[in-house]
């Protein structure tokens, strides 16, 4: 598989068969959704879920398909998607994607808790805006490093807990490039030579 970043949170996974992308939002390059097979949305907070983009998808590719929990109605509105959960797997692109976890990460307990579901691609995973461990291995984890749900300790313990032969950091769009220099140097520290940052718009094979 090929896995290229397309900004803040989005990734495209690229296989013989098809192409997947997960979490195409207004931060990140809309080309991730060129020729997009399948589409597969964490939660219905616009830097992860850009309305405006995948109505243009389906309106050059209807036959691509959209999946995300059922709370991205809320967003989405009459759009045709399909909800899925924590435990559904789909198939799609010549592999399957599975859905794992139910819930956003708390933001603040005054502030209401959001549905998110992370994705599981043939070991690569994304979590969305989650903490949730997979209680299946992990090859490759999709590492949130900047949040305001998140501290950077906290991604450390979550790396740390998933346990991934490699770490790849995402959703990074709130950092200055100075922030990100000053925070991949204390994740290179720590998690050593598998923490491995894919510039944007550059690709690893997986």
């Amino acid at each position: 598989m090929r896995l290229t970043k397309y900004g803040h949170a989005c990734v495209r996974i690229e296989t013989d068969q098809g192409a997947i992308v997960i979490d195409p939002g207004v931060f990140s390059d809309p080309a991730a959704l060129d020729g997009a097979d399948a589409v597969f949305v964490t939660h219905q907070h616009p830097d992860h879920c850009n309305d405006p983009e995948l109505r243009l998808l389906l309106e050059e590719r209807p036959e691509a398909r959209i999946y995300g929990p059922e709370a991205i109605t809320a967003v989405l509105g009459d759009l045709p998607f399909t909800a899925v959960s924590g435990g559904d797997t789909v198939p799609a692109a010549g592999t399957e994607v599975k859905a794992i976890g139910r819930h956003h990460a708390v933001i603040h307990p005054d502030l209401p808790t959001i549905a998110n579901t992370g994705y599981l691609v043939d070991g690569v995973f994304h979590p969305g805006d989650s903490l949730t461990v997979p209680d299946t291995p992990v090859r490759t984890l999709l590492l949130p490093i900047a949040a305001p749900w998140l501290k950077l300790a906290e991604a450390i313990d979550y790396a740390r807990a998933v346990d991934a032969e490699t770490v790849h950091p995402i959703h990074d769009a709130i950092l200055s490039p100075e922030g990100i220099t000053i925070t991949d140097r204390f994740l290179g520290q720590i998690l050593g030579d598998r923490y491995q940052r894919i510039e944007n718009g550059h690709t690893a094979t997986i």
